[in-house]
């Protein structure tokens, strides 16, 4: 059965209701005005008791609208702060094995989250990760990140291939940058960094890198470039090539890490115009603390938002990997400071 409420609906009673106070306000500063004796003597005591009435009620006013706006205002943030909480959802602190954190910094102090995009999804074809970085910030950079995130997470479940995952999310940012550019006008320069990981249980890492900066290897021994290859270019302003190679980038052991980030980390400045040192932060943080995701994590913002002073000029996300399977496979061909940019490396 249909049941149907009678009354009121609930926003336009309350909006009724918070109505109240101004009326009664204005009803009591009206009935002085017109009914009140005092009010319409002219001397100077009558004067001085009709105006702090009149400011009383004026105060009154102003307080109860002072107070509407910020009710109003902490709505719409509450609103707003769950739907980018959906957005760019909080990652478990385990998924398939791997100890996961992962943190971002917007450089739009309105937003809860910028430009940036990552996630971490187990599949049947190991645990898939994607870290990008969208041209720009505010409220258009959040849209390109909805496009790329919602189509991540359903090709990884669907796409046997690396490249098949890559192929997916180049054709979701086409279609949203053509709706964008009918709805507001060209979008042909934007454009998106991305990466994707593909990490199976025996621990083997396959990339592929489109404009984005490379994740560090991090291990008892220091840290490391996961790879050296020349990325491909940034998704959005060229068409895919035809074969999409796959990096094989050695195997993550058990107790490594990878940290991921954006290039808002290592291009953040500080006043002198210096560039954060993002790597020696790294090895300082391995040699002195136990690798525990979350702490390097925090060691990291730590030392970023010292060197901007605390207002850094990009988005910045972080993201570490932590391999804590009992087993892997066997362990990659040492990486080499002289390898050429075009060949593989493993760890």
């Amino acid at each position: 059965m249909i049941r149907i409420k009678a009354g009121v609906p609930r926003r336009p009673l309350r909006r009724v209701l918070s109505l109240g106070l101004p009326l009664a306000w204005g009803a009591v500063g009206v009935t002085y005005k017109l009914t009140c004796p005092l009010a319409q003597q002219e001397s100077i005591g009558a004067r001085a008791v009709t105006g702090a009435l009149f400011f009383a009620v004026g105060s009154g006013l102003i307080l109860h609208i002072h107070h509407a706006l910020l009710s109003e205002l902490r709505q719409v943030r509450r609103v707003a702060g769950a739907a980018q909480s959906a957005l760019l959802r909080p990652l478990p602190p385990r998924i398939d094995g791997m100890d996961v954190a992962a943190a971002q910094l917007s450089a739009d102090r309105a937003a809860a989250i910028g430009g940036d995009l990552y996630e971490v999804i187990a599949t049947e074809h190991g645990v898939r990760v994607v870290m990008g970085d969208v041209k720009g910030h505010g409220l258009t950079a959040v849209a390109t990140v909805a496009a790329v995130l919602g189509s991540f997470r359903e090709a990884v479940h669907d796409e046997a291939e690396l490249s098949g995952v890559l192929r997916r999310l180049d054709r979701a940012l086409a279609r949203h940058l053509r709706e964008r550019t009918h709805d507001d006008g060209p979008a042909a320069e934007d454009f998106v960094t991305v990466l994707l990981l593909e990490i199976p249980q025996d621990g083997e890492v396959r990339a592929l890198n489109c404009g984005h900066p490379w994740p560090y290897v991090l291990s008892a021994t220091g840290v490391e470039p996961l790879a050296r290859a020349d990325p491909l270019p940034p998704l959005g302003p060229f068409p895919l090539p035809p074969e999409l190679p796959v990096e094989h980038c050695g195997h993550l052991q058990p107790g490594e890490a990878l940290f991921l980030h954006t290039d808002g980390a290592e291009d953040a400045r500080d006043a002198r115009g210096r560039f954060f040192p993002l790597r020696e932060v790294l090895a300082e943080t391995v040699r002195d603390d136990p690798l525990v995701p979350q702490a390097v994590l925090g060691s990291v913002f730590t030392a970023l938002q010292r060197h901007t002073g605390g207002a850094p000029a990009d988005d910045v996300a972080l993201l570490v990997l932590r391999n804590d399977r009992r087993t892997s496979g066997a362990r990659g061909t040492a990486r080499s400071a002289t390898t050429h940019p075009q060949s593989t490396n493993h760890l």
